[in-house]
């Protein structure tokens, strides 16, 4: 099997956006006549708010929440149990009172299947709200500050925060991000990776670099969907 593992915020959809309509109609089509997977550190209402619930149930499977909920033809086939400490919990509401940045949106700490997501700016922010808290980051480079402080804080627990999309951390038990979806895969496989955060520190960064070590996959580094579309018109 030829296997195409997409990371879908980003990759195959604007950061938090709908897919483009021309997209997804021949996005739809190519999924029809191969076999594709979804990798994104989003839950499944999320991923089907993005990319419409007819692709989310044609494709052989969609891995939400980092591989930790999986999902087969709109049905839960598989979810993880595991939940952040109270203590990393607290870490957290605390960094919301010590960064500089003073927009607060709601819902910045979202609880996920074997997952935390933290935003700093949250997630009811809107578009000119996170492309301020974009602009930001790249500033102040917080998200990866946090998520340094983070690490080291809470090594111990065997815990790992990542960046993630445009304005979060993905936070999760070491080893159950996106690479853990491998196993479901064999060496007759032939994985082509695209994501949009394979930089070291990005949630795409692990499964990119397994991919890579498996020396039977290639990964594909996009900076958006068109990127995407335009690698995928060569295949």
């Amino acid at each position: 099997m030829i296997a195409y593992i997409f990371d879908v915020d980003g990759t195959l959809t604007p950061s938090r956006g709908q897919i483009d309509k021309a997209f997804l109609k021949w996005f739809y089509r190519f999924s029809q006549e191969h076999d594709v997977f979804f990798a994104t550190g989003s839950d499944a209402d999320k991923t089907i708010e993005q990319t419409g619930k007819m692709l989310f149930n044609s494709i052989n499977r969609s891995y939400n929440c980092a591989g930790n909920s999986v999902w087969e033809k709109g049905i839960e086939v598989r979810r993880s149990e595991w939940s952040l400490s109270e203590e990393a919990m607290n870490w957290l509401e605390e960094e919301l009172e010590h960064t500089s940045y003073n927009i607060r949106t709601g819902k910045h700490i979202d609880i996920r299947p074997g997952l935390v997501n933290f935003s700093v700016v949250g997630r009811g922010a809107t578009l000119e709200q996170r492309e301020d808290y974009v602009a930001y980051d790249k500033h102040t480079n917080e998200r990866n500050l946090i998520a340094k402080r983070f690490n080291e804080q809470f090594k111990y627990e065997k815990v790992v925060a990542q960046v993630a999309g445009e304005t979060g951390l993905d936070i999760m038990p070491v080893g159950k991000g996106k690479q853990q979806i491998l196993e479901d895969f064999s060496k007759n496989d032939v994985i082509h990776f695209f994501g949009d955060r394979t930089e070291p520190g990005g949630n795409d960064f692990d499964i990119a670099e397994a991919v890579k070590a498996l020396g039977w996959g290639i990964v594909y580094p996009v900076t958006s969907w068109e990127d995407t579309w335009t690698i995928l018109k060569s295949h």
